[in-house]
């Protein structure tokens, strides 16, 4: 979408249509289309992460410095060579920024949708609670988000360092 103005000019406005609509409200759609089990759950990580992975990989292409283009091109490199050893690599850091963000999406879309209609997970762990009004399991669930979304976001940037060895700076 970033690269190649056809493309864009076709995905780009499904892309504006979705991207302001929160995964949440799709919610009652992925129960009718998935059912309540691992399918709605799956769509709807999709959704979350599926905006800011994009919005980010489009900025990251979009913003790679156009004299590498015309080396590139003045050296004899195709259109699809210039894609793969200039655009990708250039937007490597930013896909990294929008899967961070995507993460987190994810994860709260996914302990929100337990928490409205399924019957296993840390939403319902949360949810069930009440029923008992027992606060240190609301507490145990609450808590057991933060730490699983936390190990998550390190091992992510754990994976960009990796990943981004370049892109690392000394202190």
């Amino acid at each position: 979408m970033g690269w190649y103005p056809a493309v864009n000019s076709i995905i780009r406005p499904l892309y504006e249509l979705i991207r302001p609509i929160p995964p949440i409200a799709w919610i009652p759609i992925s129960i009718v289309w998935f059912g309540i089990g691992e399918g709605s759950k799956w769509f709807l990580i999709f959704l979350a992460a599926f905006v800011p992975i994009t919005l980010n990989a489009y900025a990251g292409a979009t913003s790679v410095d156009t004299t590498l283009f015309k080396c590139s091109k003045m050296l004899g490199a195709s259109d699809r060579q210039i894609f793969a050893t200039v655009v990708l690599p250039a937007s490597i850091p930013n896909i990294f920024a929008g899967l961070q963000v995507g993460l987190s999406a994810s994860w709260a879309t996914v302990v929100a949708a337990e928490m409205i209609r399924s019957t296993e997970g840390v939403g319902w762990i949360i949810i069930s609670s009440m029923d008992t009004n027992d606060v240190a399991q609301s507490l145990v669930g609450i808590v057991g988000i933060g730490i699983v979304g936390f190990i998550l976001a390190i091992l992510m940037r754990k994976l960009e360092d990796i990943l981004c060895i370049w892109n690392k700076r000394e202190v």
